[in-house]
């Protein structure tokens, strides 16, 4: 707000939402411009200007018509009782008025809801090219099928039947007089050629639709695309003609070729682009050989404006074309054509529910400095910001949507005059009309007093402050901008006689001192001379004084219960109460809010710390235990128990601090875990912090050499058992030898009986051959 350098309240409430302007008129200090009254509110108050002297207008929003959504039910049998079209609301609200300030948006909602048995008109217009001649004949009697099908739909439908051809001029068609009465080959009998035809404006009336197209005749051009764009045109602005009612309404375009666009008449000598009017005549297009196609963008614009939701019935061949097309005109479809027409009804049908399920929310163009955003609520609570958040889909008929509009204004577009905008639903009749109202001025500006004294005459004293008139400067307009940069004038601006304006922190205007502004908005210069900051004083913890006070002209000015340069001393006695309620255990003084302890043995923010005192190591052991090796009776309650101090690993006992290594005690100990381990550490306290230096590994005491062990009775085993197997050898050799001895005697002492045994028999038997006599 300050960097706005605002010299008036209107200035400053337009720099942004959140910008006030002090009107105290003895709220600036000494050195301070005009444009230090605009500022953010908190700061100012903190300023010390009074809360009901700050002018700080906000917006508002009052809604003027808000008809509800109509809960409409198809109605059948009785006709006079069907509402008007324009007795049917679906959309709410419909009229309003914002007042907005400057970078605050003001937001509404607005609902939409689909009418059931809502009127349709329908306009067919057709290509009557002589390739289009089967699909004439279809059509002919389309008027009172599509009838039928519609008033499933709606129990209000008219329909109506319009045709074109082509420019009638070279080299779009042929100018021979034969071809403009019959431009098509051979016995064929074709109608002249034409742009564009209102065969029949709207009707309820399908006999009469199949009448009159039924009378229709092909005609001919020479190239492949068509005039359709003229034709187009002309149905979207000739409103009377076509007969066309505030519902919804649409338009079948049917043609199995492309079409031409603007800067394509050029070929036929036509310049002058498409003005975009009506030029019926007997219900015929005129203007064709004068005005050129009209473009894509124009066409777009002139369909949104008329609120016409454009169906494209299209051959397959030039499906491509066409889809291209759809995605440049909001809220309009493409159906693929039969060859001879004959899918029109159901293509129109499916369009149509294609086109009326999705709401899509468009406005009129913005004043500059105007911005809008959306974000719709749908069905099944889907949520779309940005783009996204102007379109509903899937609409059912009887589904109510909302969308949230905000609308914000940035400075005060159009001089503050007031503008209105429109939201409407594409394709839709209804729109939401908007008075936009911009505040521009504060309430103290009424109250102004021209050519005040206060002002020397030569201004408007308002707000609080003299609003000078052109060629005049000052606080109080004293002076004539020609005069501001005199000697004289410079001369009271500087302090002491010295040489520097200012302090070299300001201008001196109109021989006063304007200080300069910082870049940041809550640093700022003052004084006479401005040599006064509030930016430049002590500070203590990075804080500008402590945190505990204010900056006034570059000495601290403390909070009660603090005191020093920079407030970084409290007063405040009770951080220095030990638990005895004494201060500072009685071993030591306060200074500041902190205990300076006397009694060298005793540490801590209120000296009852003594790391040298008897029980210490005891009093710590759990703690260094669960801490540093993760055992012991507080290992599950290490975090919450055991966090008091900070804890150092070194690697062996002469790492440890030694008592004069550090200016305060230090404590060694020695103590033994569960499984008769020792472990060494420290205990000092280092101001308030304590801190533990412990030894990373447990000594323990040394088990039995296992393997030696192992060893030694594994070969005792062995010897044992080899001794065993010796001995039982050698008794074993005794055994046998004593018994091969005795063997030995006994042999020698046997006596044998030297007769035969009666019972052996030789082993030898002599047989004699009888043969032998003897002789050889």
């Amino acid at each position: 707000c300050i960097n706005a350098n605002a010299k008036y309240c209107g200035e400053c409430i337009q720099a942004g939402a959140k910008c006030g302007w002090c009107e105290q008129e003895d709220f600036l200090k000494q050195g301070e411009s005009v444009s230090t009254r605009c500022d953010e509110l908190q700061s100012l108050l903190e300023r010390g200007c009074n809360l009901t002297k700050i002018q700080n207008p906000v917006g508002k929003q009052k809604i003027i018509m808000n008809k509800p959504v109509t809960n409409r039910k198809k109605v059948t049998g009785d006709e006079t009782n069907k509402p008007k079209p324009e007795e049917i609301t679906q959309i709410q609200p419909q009229k309003l008025s914002l007042r907005l300030r400057s970078g605050e948006p003001q937001s509404f909602d607005l609902k939409f809801k689909r009418a059931e048995d809502y009127p349709i008109d329908l306009y067919y217009l057709m290509d009557l090219s002589y390739s289009m001649k089967d699909d004439l004949e279809n059509v002919k009697n389309l008027g009172t099928s599509l009838m039928l099908e519609m008033k499933k739909i709606t129990s209000d439908f008219r329909i109506g039947f319009g045709s074109f051809v082509e420019k009638t001029v070279m080299p779009y068609i042929s100018t021979t007089p034969s071809k403009l009465l019959n431009p098509c080959t051979g016995d064929q009998n074709c109608t002249s050629p034409f742009s564009y035809k209102n065969v029949l404006s709207l009707t309820s009336d399908g006999n009469m639709f199949n009448s009159l197209v039924g009378k229709q005749h092909i005609s001919g051009n020479l190239d492949s695309p068509e005039g359709g764009f003229d034709a187009i045109m002309q149905v979207a602005v000739c409103g009377e003609q076509i007969g066309w009612r505030n519902v919804t309404r649409l338009l079948v375009f049917s043609t199995d070729a492309g079409f031409h666009f603007a800067g394509d008449g050029k070929l036929g000598g036509i310049v002058l682009p498409n003005d975009g009017k009506c030029h019926l005549e007997n219900n015929i297009y005129t203007m064709s050989h004068y005005y050129d196609y009209p473009s894509i963008a124009h066409l777009v614009q002139k369909l949104s404006d008329n609120n016409i939701q454009t169906i494209f019935a299209v051959t397959e061949e030039f499906q491509p074309v066409y889809q291209e097309l759809k995605n440049l005109i909001p809220k309009s479809a493409v159906g693929t054509l039969s060859a001879n027409s004959s899918n029109v009804i159901n293509l129109i049908i499916d369009a149509y529910n294609s086109l009326s399920s999705e709401v899509i929310l468009e406005n009129s163009k913005l004043p500059e400095g105007v911005t809008i955003a959306y974000t719709s609520q749908c069905k099944n609570g889907v949520v779309s910001e940005g783009e996204n958040g102007r379109k509903c889909s899937n609409i059912s008929i009887g589904d109510e949507v909302k969308f949230s509009i905000s609308v914000t204004s940035k400075g005060c577009p159009n001089q503050g005059k007031p503008e209105t905008i429109k939201i409407k639903p594409l394709g839709f009749t209804e729109e939401v009309e908007i008075t936009l109202n911009f505040i521009c001025e504060c309430e103290c500006q009424k109250k102004g007093i021209k050519n005040s004294p206060d002002c020397h005459s030569n201004g408007t004293f308002e707000c609080g402050a003299c609003k000078c008139y052109e060629g005049r400067v000052g606080r109080q307009c004293e002076c004539s901008s020609n005069d501001v940069a005199t000697e004289d004038m410079d001369r009271t601006c500087r302090k002491d006689n010295g040489t520097d304006i200012c302090s070299n922190n300001g201008d001196c205007v109109c021989g006063t001192c304007e200080c300069k502004k910082r870049p940041n908005p809550e640093e700022r210069y003052s004084g006479q001379f401005c040599e006064c900051d509030n930016f430049n004083c002590d500070r203590s913890g990075n804080k500008l004084c402590g945190g505990h006070g204010r900056c006034e002209c570059r000495v601290c000015i403390c909070e009660p219960t603090w005191t020093g340069t920079a407030c970084d001393c409290s007063m405040d006695n009770s951080t220095c109460l030990a638990t005895n309620k004494q201060l500072c255990n009685g071993r030591g003084i306060c200074e500041c809010g902190i205990c300076k302890c006397t009694d060298p043995k005793f540490q801590g923010p209120t000296c009852e710390t003594c790391p040298t005192c008897p029980g210490v190591c005891a009093e710590h052991k759990l703690c260094v235990q669960c801490r540093a090796f993760g055992t012991g009776e507080k290992m599950k309650t290490c975090k919450e128990e055991c966090s008091y101090f900070n804890l150092i690993k070194v690697k062996d006992r002469d790492k440890l601090p030694q008592p004069n290594d550090y200016p305060y005690p230090v404590m060694h100990c020695k103590e033994r875990d569960a499984n008769d381990c020792w472990f060494y550490y420290t205990y000092a306290v280092n101001n308030t912090e304590k801190e533990v230096h412990v030894v990373d590994k447990l000594d323990c005491p040394s088990g039995p050499d296992i393997i030696p062990i192992v060893a030694g009775v594994v070969a005792g085993i062995v010897l044992i058992g080899l001794a065993l197997l010796l001995i039982w050898k050698l008794l074993m050799i005794i055994h046998d030898r004593r018994e091969f001895a005795k063997f030995e005697k006994e042999k020698m002492n046997a006596k044998w009986d030297t007769g035969e045994n009666p019972i052996y028999k030789s082993a030898v038997t002599t047989v004699v051959n009888p043969k032998y006599e003897g002789k050889c």
